[in-house]
């Protein structure tokens, strides 16, 4: 990572997300309609279903790329950030136990108020995914850990076994990474695959709508109301899951370790998150982070390090949303995973979760590939949450983005690379910063990084 360019700023005369917004109405729309169909027409809508499993197929389909690019980029993005010492060491840390946290937080609460509980989807609805869990059900210790072994390095991206494609992406990553310069142009051409994989993918996306329509209304028709109720529990307890992880978790380590008040950072950072609220996306509010972190007091190399590795890395909304997703759905499908197998799941979730940021649908394809590895009966589940995930979209957001904002505090205290003094004048308002400003704005001399020349950093 070099300080070398800035985040690209959206064509003029374009507003951000404006398309994302075109889609988010078409979900919303369509999900009403179809919960409208459920009611009026049960039987009609529960011969809906295919067109959300069409959907859910889709996504399917994207699960082994989307993992391979992702894992394999990742890594040699860590290679990367390790090279700054003890800066990109002790977020990656960071990122990593914070992202655990997230995870058994989300674990937590879901078992705690267990949406799905209740719901019974029909044997109707869920046949295909029962019959699959049957066929697989007496498979022993020795058969799983042997199935995990691909046949060749290429078909486990193409026969479908997530973790046949995980641990194949894990051993061309460290193989990549030993290679040192001479694997740069392998990993450089994994980035345009990976670009046209998500180009795919958003692609998929726009395809949403129609199997929203469909997953919501078989589900409403097959359960009625009871299944409003439940979509209801889950989106409430995933908001008030990320609002107890900001303001509990986070606010009692930011307190605890910098001494500053989480409630005062995130006023500071109230128009970030009006813009990522306006447009779904947390990437939305990058350069601007990285710009009131240095204004706040942080030195421009932590902030130009610690933000956009913590943009692939450090994804606290988007794990608290897989666990409690995947709860849901093992338990609206009579389907409820034990102890074991929720830990195992968290413990994909950290590693396959790494890299899909700001990425349209890439939450669903990882939750779809943890369903996949440990039980693929409740894949078929994902249309269930294809209604609501736009709905919890926003509180993923904003959860990322708070959680890297503290992150940077945190990093530049703990490297003694924060103004403690800046930071007390910039949260007390005595030095506003100018909001009119995109970039970072100039330093007193005697901020730690004033030296450096200017320039944002780019995640790699």
């Amino acid at each position: 990572m070099t300080s070398e360019a800035t985040a690209a700023a959206p064509p003029a005369g374009r507003r951000p997300g404006g398309r994302t917004h075109i889609l988010y109405l078409l979900v919303i729309a369509a999900v009403l309609a179809g919960i409208v169909v459920g009611l009026a027409a049960p039987s009609f809508a529960v011969d809906l279903k295919p067109i959300g499993t069409g959907f859910v197929n889709l996504i399917k389909m994207m699960i082994s790329p989307i993992i391979f690019t992702t894992i394999v980029l990742g890594i040699g993005s860590v290679t990367k950030a390790a090279k700054v010492g003890k800066v990109g060491g002790l977020a990656l840390g960071y990122f990593l136990v914070m992202s655990t946290v997230a995870l058994a937080l989300g674990l937590v609460v879901g078992n705690l108020l267990e949406p799905g509980s209740g719901l019974h989807l029909t044997e109707a609805l869920a046949k295909s995914g029962h019959a699959q869990a049957a066929a697989g059900g007496s498979e022993s210790t020795s058969d799983f850990l042997l199935g995990i072994i691909p046949t060749t390095l290429v078909s486990a991206l193409t026969g479908g076994q997530v973790l046949q494609t995980l641990l194949v992406a894990l051993l061309v990553g460290f193989a990549l990474q030993s290679l040192g310069p001479v694997g740069a142009p392998v990993l450089r051409g994994l980035e345009h695959i990976q670009a046209l994989v998500f180009k795919v993918m958003s692609m998929i996306m726009w395809v949403a709508p129609v199997g929203a329509f469909g997953a919501m209304a078989a589900v409403v028709g097959a359960t009625g109301v009871d299944a409003l109720k439940s979509l209801a529990v889950i989106m409430l307890g995933f908001y008030l899951t990320c609002a107890i992880f900001v303001l509990v978790v986070l606010g009692a380590l930011l307190r605890l370790a910098a001494g500053v008040n989480i409630l005062q950072l995130l006023r500071y950072l109230g128009r970030e998150f009006l813009l990522i609220l306006s447009t779904s996306s947390s990437e939305s509010a990058l350069p601007r982070l990285i710009a009131k972190m240095e204004h706040l007091g942080v030195s421009r190399p932590v902030a130009g390090i610690t933000v956009p590795a913590g943009y692939s890395f450090n994804l606290d909304g988007t794990a608290i949303y897989l666990t409690m997703s995947s709860i849901f759905i093992a338990q609206a499908m009579d389907r409820p995973l034990s102890l074991g197998e929720q830990i195992s799941l968290l413990l994909f979730m950290v590693i396959a979760s790494k890299g899909a940021a700001g990425v349209t649908g890439a939450g669903l394809a990882t939750l779809a590939g943890g369903l996949q590895s440990h039980q693929p009966a409740l894949v078929d589940g994902v249309g269930l949450i294809v209604g609501i995930d736009r709905f919890m979209s926003e509180a993923r957001a904003l959860t990322n983005f708070a959680g890297n904002a503290v992150a940077t505090v945190l990093i530049g205290h703990w490297t003694k690379e924060l103004d403690h003094a800046r930071l007390d004048k910039v949260l007390s308002g005595e030095l506003p910063f100018d909001e009119s400003s995109p970039v970072a704005q100039p330093l007193p001399a005697d901020q730690p990084g004033h030296a450096l020349e200017p320039g944002l950093v780019k995640a790699s």
